[in-house]
């Protein structure tokens, strides 16, 4: 399986507009950070459906068109939608190219409220009475109410809590995806048990009401024991050189363009 990191970045972006600190300022590249979302190749299995590796793309986010041409995207084959916050949804009408690339329709997965509120938020595209002038996403919601199969990969929704707010991670294999989130409850602790790579929400190390700062984050490492952990979700407050010095073994942040390879 492998794993491209499209965007680590908050809901902000990094560089901030009109923000002069030294991480938005930085020339190295790993500080420049998009909305945050992963895609993931999943490999044929034995006995699975054949053919290329099978693309599912975890939100579309607000930067998704300058990430899909950064990665030289021709196709996905489908989306999982972690939450409906504006910065995982909002590059929603981005999904109309793949339409046409693939002549296809899309699937996208997410729990109830999220399903509903990409149906309110995107009317356009689901509304019969609505113009269709200029084309728009052929894309099939389907409500997740527990784990499904796809490409002969189990994937197992993990909810999380972002302050108030369900958020749904997934687990495929030895691979966790853990957008915005400051509480992992423990019935969702022990589907993450024995990981070869989690990726994790840790915004800056200041606390925070709705997401896991660096300790918190940490800590939670510290209970998982994964093999590998990058840290996501990356406000200007951290700088990627000296963060991933200060960081344990195993410990780093992600950045925009990372790719891992996870069994």
């Amino acid at each position: 399986m492998k794993i491209t990191v499209l965007g680590s970045g908050t809901s902000h972006g990094v560089p901030m507009i009109g923000c002069r600190c030294a991480v938005c300022l930085s020339t190295d590249p790993r500080d420049t950070r998009t909305r945050p979302s992963v895609l993931i190749d999943l490999p044929a299995v034995p006995g699975g459906p054949a053919g290329d590796a099978f693309r599912l793309l975890v939100d579309t986010s607000t930067d998704f068109r300058q990430q899909a041409l950064r990665e030289r995207l021709d196709r996905i084959d489908a989306v999982f939608y972690t939450h409906a916050h504006a910065d995982h949804i909002f590059g929603f009408d981005e999904l109309r190219r793949f339409n046409h690339l693939t002549k296809q329709p899309l699937s996208a997965y997410g729990d109830a409220e999220a399903i509903a509120a990409i149906r309110r938020t995107f009317a356009y595209a689901y509304d019969p009475a609505a113009p269709k002038g200029g084309g728009v996403p052929d894309v099939r919601l389907w409500h997740v109410a527990g784990p499904f199969a796809m490409h002969g990969h189990d994937i197992v929704p993990v909810t999380v809590l972002h302050g108030t707010t369900r958020v749904l991670g997934l687990r495929i294999g030895g691979f966790a995806y853990l957008t915005d989130c400051n509480a992992i409850p423990a019935s969702s602790m022990a589907l993450l048990e024995g990981l070869d790579v989690l990726v994790l929400d840790a915004l800056r190390r200041r606390p925070h009401p709705t997401h896991f700062c660096v300790d918190g984050a940490l800590e939670v490492v510290r209970r998982l024991q994964p093999r590998r952990t990058f840290f996501t979700h990356i406000a200007h407050d951290l700088g990627h050189a000296e963060t991933c010095a200060s960081l344990p073994e195993g410990v780093s942040l992600a950045y925009d363009g990372l790719v891992i390879e996870c069994r």
